[in-house]
């Protein structure tokens, strides 16, 4: 949107009278004309925020381009061309082109993935135009319009609100809260936080029960939730580890590489070797040295990775959050809707003078069991207890919950929908216990009451009987005698309140119901303090907004992975404390902190901040800011931080954390912000996510290692051949051929690997780890350097006994063809034998190993290729000794595995530091 001016006043509007708005707003009670607001709207601009384009395909193509290996291979491109050597510069830049379009295929994928998951819908709003209520878009809202709001609306701008009756509404994609929240009118103090100003509703929340109209003072990027998006946009996102490490990785290859050249360059000119000749060495050199398939191998594995995420209901944005997520050693997870399934749920019933009665299941489904201490069946008399509480929660209920074809569907106020989630489970059937009463009158619920009530007779009785729902303080003093499992008895106030208590430390929100009778029909007056019933107390409820089912094992799971959880959440601590205990997230309250006390704390970049966070594994009452502080600070302190989120209060954090995983069902600005979508909103998928990103970076290593000590073998053979003083072991375009029939198709097929066992059982990567440690660096070397000395060793043996150079290169190219065959089976398992790998875990490998090799023996007889690559026919007693030979390399690195980890491949793994 294009906005040309600010508002006239930036005012707290939620501590103005509502005549005062009115002034400040230059409005009134009959709204706007539409001359008017198609003024303010050429003003102000339409009532939407800033738009996130995708990113286009040239955009997206040239992302690609932004690698230091691939700033490597181009100049080594550049370099083969100006000396004429255009085969080599057509294979490098042709493994360029292979890059760029596997990453641009997957990128461009996952864009579209995460389009389709935007539910595009006009919002509608009823606005008061011309002295007439009228059905518009919500972007057409401007500052000053009166707008109406009824149960199930989505609320367009930032409402100062004039009227309400019963008004709830559901902010948690806001604040955090997962209670729908009771708004009023009046005029409140001015330094109050966004969730307790009552009087105002904000851009984006749902309006759950009852009616409202209010006056428009805000629109677009002027609300709360454009605040936060403009914070977004200022917040500087953290690199992806990947990216991390590969950078500091190409710097050392190309300093080794350059090196290298140097070294063996001064070596030749001080034999006499023509500078031409030494130039074309050094190309040769590097050509050997560049892992020329590592960038391909990197974008396949994190390709297929981000393939089996999809799998596993997770859309993966950029290619390099795969690993990222991978990478990550704390978890700060949101609460509402994350953690939990954001659907209030009667979890405890105590009836009075009984035990503590469970009620099992989670949401707004019939789908649960009402025990006595979680195990044991109701005795016949507390199960009458509990049917007849529930049924006086149904008759005094204005919501519905039914089933429509496979789906339960449910409308109206949490608390009431949760009740009748709970008479379904008590046997009731709600529709037939509404249908068998006549209802007389009705008290709504009103926040400033605290109850709701309703007067009803029931079939064939004249009686008027009257069922209560409400907070105890307002309930308690009507009631005269609580109803046991044995029938009724003298009203024990003290006790009530004590269990009331204990409900509420441990996180419930908490209801009585009542029931009683009234001699005659309230009249006018139906509220409690005029009709002054006797009311029976039948029972305290206990709700709270239960976990999602498998909750509870991913987060062990991640726990097991030696990651850290944290809870960052807008909603009550008592609360957040009560989750946090069933997760063995937090134990006790001093790991809670709410966000009152952070406030409390200073200057978050002080190292007093950092140490008074350390031991908090809950934070509570937080409010967008705050989170993003703790965030940032998590990420300075050298963590790698995976941020989960739905609202739009979680859209700066996840900005500013390493990765960002946003809920499908949650809203744009935290899906177009976030790295990574989870489709159904499960955080056991995004444990899952982890796990395949691990699966992804060993990979990577795996890949990693073969190429590099490959290509350190070839190094190895070219400098002891030129320090020896023979030819050139092989020229450019055999090593050019040697890289493409081996590791041009093994290094890729490395990206194929199943997931090892035991990923999930290992601790996080350091994240000042690189991406070589102390145990890839050894097997690397000693892989590296028994190939070369092998290779060198049976060269100069061959150049020894008379054999012209063509020849002997001929039966080297072979052997180097067949070592590096075999020792892609070592780089299957940095720990494990090769043995012990199933050849099931990655057909791939097995059959372009097959094939290549199949490739290289026809090349030898093909006359073109015989003479492209300077090859000859050997004999099969030549390829069988070359195959003795090349085994030599499986001998070597079975015996290290064996010596370095035949205490345990766990032991081994941990004691590795890192060293790159």
């Amino acid at each position: 949107m294009t906005e040309k001016t600010d508002p006239p006043v930036a005012v707290p509007w939620h501590a103005l009278p509502i005549d005062e708005t009115y002034e400040r707003l230059s409005t009134g009670s009959r709204g706007l004309s539409s001359e008017e607001a198609a003024r303010r709207q050429k003003q102000y601009g339409k009532n939407v925020l800033p738009a996130a384009q995708p990113p286009g395909l040239a955009e997206i193509v040239l992302h690609q381009f932004k690698s230091p290996l691939i700033y490597i291979l181009l100049v080594a491109g550049v370099i083969s061309v100006l000396i004429g050597d255009v085969k080599d510069a057509g294979f490098i830049m042709l493994v360029v082109l292979i890059n760029a379009v596997i990453g641009t295929a997957q990128e461009w994928k996952a864009e579209q993935s995460a389009l389709q998951l935007q539910i595009l819908l006009q919002v509608m709003a009823s606005l008061r135009r011309d002295d007439a209520w009228r059905s518009l878009p919500a972007e057409e809202a401007v500052i000053g319009d009166l707008v109406l709001l009824e149960s199930g609306n989505r609320v367009p701008a930032d409402i100062r609100l004039l009227h309400a009756a019963n008004l709830t509404v559901d902010e948690s994609l806001l604040t955090g809260e997962s209670a729908a929240v009771q708004k009023t009118v009046g005029v409140l103090r001015e330094k109050i936080p966004v969730s307790d100003r009552s009087n105002m509703a904000y851009a984006g929340s749902t309006v759950v029960t009852g009616r409202g109209c209010g006056v428009v003072t805000g629109t677009g990027t002027r609300t709360e939730v454009g605040m936060i998006a403009r914070a977004v946009s200022g917040t500087e996102s953290a690199k992806p580890p990947l990216l991390i490490r590969m950078e500091e990785f190409s710097r050392k290859v190309g300093i080794l590489i350059i090196a290298a050249s140097m070294v063996m360059a001064a070596v030749a000119l001080s034999q006499g070797t023509p500078p031409v000749e030494v130039f074309f060495l050094a190309v040769a050199l590097v050509v050997a040295a560049i892992p020329e398939g590592l960038p391909v191998a990197i974008t396949v594995a994190l390709s297929i990775a981000a393939s089996r995420m999809a799998r596993r209901n997770v859309i993966v944005r950029k290619l390099a959050a795969v690993e990222s997520l991978g990478s990550c050693t704390t978890i700060a997870t949101d609460k509402t809707g994350t953690l939990t399934v954001n659907q209030q749920t009667v979890r405890v019933l105590l009836i009075p003078k009984a035990e503590p009665i469970e009620v099992s299941g989670a949401g707004y489904t019939p789908e649960g069991e009402i025990l006595l201490a979680g195990t044991a069946a109701l005795p016949a008399p507390m199960t009458a207890a509990v049917r007849r509480l529930a049924r006086a929660a149904v008759i005094c209920n204005e919501g519905s919950l039914y089933r429509e074809d496979s789906q339960w569907v449910h409308h109206g106020d949490a608390m009431d929908v949760a009740f009748l989630s709970l008479a379904y489970k008590a046997g009731l059937e709600p529709d037939r216990v509404r249908n068998s009463v006549l209802k007389v009158a009705e008290v709504p619920f009103e926040s400033e009451q605290m109850y709701a009530a309703v007067y009803y007779r029931e079939e064939g009785d004249a009686q008027v009987h009257l069922a209560v729902k409400g907070a105890l303080e307002a309930v308690l003093p009507h009631c005269t005698t609580m109803t046991t499992a044995d029938g009724a008895v003298p009203i024990d106030a003290g006790a009530v309140e004590r269990h009331l208590v204990d409900l509420m430390e441990n996180g419930y929100r908490v209801l009585v119901v009542a029931e009683g009778t009234v001699s005659s029909p309230p009249g006018d007056d139906p509220e409690l303090e005029d009709a002054r019933p006797d009311l029976s107390l039948l029972g305290l409820v206990g709700f709270i907004d239960p976990l999602r089912p498998d909750v509870r094992e991913a987060v062990g799971v991640a726990h097991g992975a030696g990651i850290d959880v944290v809870m960052i959440t807008g909603d009550h601590p008592r609360t957040a404390l009560t989750i946090a205990r069933e997760l063995d997230i937090a134990r006790s309250v001093e790991e809670v902190m709410t966000g009152q006390e952070l406030e409390g704390l200073g200057d978050p970049t002080l190292p007093s901040y950092a140490t008074a966070i350390d031991r908090i594994r809950v934070f509570a009452r937080v409010n967008p800011v705050q989170k993003m502080e703790i965030v940032d600070l998590m990420v300075r302190r050298g963590h790698f931080v995976a941020v989960t989120g739905d609202g739009v209060n979680d859209a700066p954090a996840l900005r500013r954390a390493n990765i960002g995983v946003a809920m499908g069902s949650g809203t744009d600005v935290a899906k177009d912000t976030a790295s990574m979508i989870v489709t159904d909103d499960n955080f056991s998928s995004i444990v899952a996510g982890v796990e395949e990103g691990r699966f992804a970076y060993d990979n990577i290593r795996k890949a990693t290692y073969l190429l590099i000590s490959t290509g350190l073998s070839e190094v190895v053979l070219f400098i002891l051949a030129l320090l020896a003083g023979l030819p050139l072991p092989l020229l450019a375009v055999q090593l050019l051929w040697l890289n493409l029939v081996t590791n041009g198709i093994q290094g890729v097929a490395l990206a194929f690997e199943a997931g090892e066992e035991g990923a999930m059982q290992r601790r996080p990567r350091d994240p000042e780890e690189g991406i070589f440690n102390a145990l890839m660096l050894k097997e690397t070397l000693l892989s590296g350097m028994t190939i070369g000395i092998v290779a060198f060793s049976t060269f100069w043996w061959l150049i020894g006994t008379g054999m012209e150079e063509s020849a002997a290169r001929n039966l080297l190219l072979l052997l180097m063809v067949l070592f590096e065959n075999f020792h892609v089976f070592n780089c299957r398992s940095e720990y494990r034998s090769l043995f012990r790998v199933p050849l099931r875990n990655n057909t791939v490998l097995v059959a372009g190993v097959v094939l290549m090799q199949g490739l290289h023996i026809l090349s030898l007889h093909v006359p073109f290729m015989q003479d492209l690559l300077g090859l000859a026919p050997v004999s099969l007693e030549q390829w069988f000794t070359c195959l003795v030979v090349a085994g030599i390399v499986i001998v070597v690195m079975e015996a290290f595995k064996w010596f370095e980890f035949r205490n345990g491949p766990a032991g081994g793994r941990g004691q590795a530091g890192s060293a790159a």
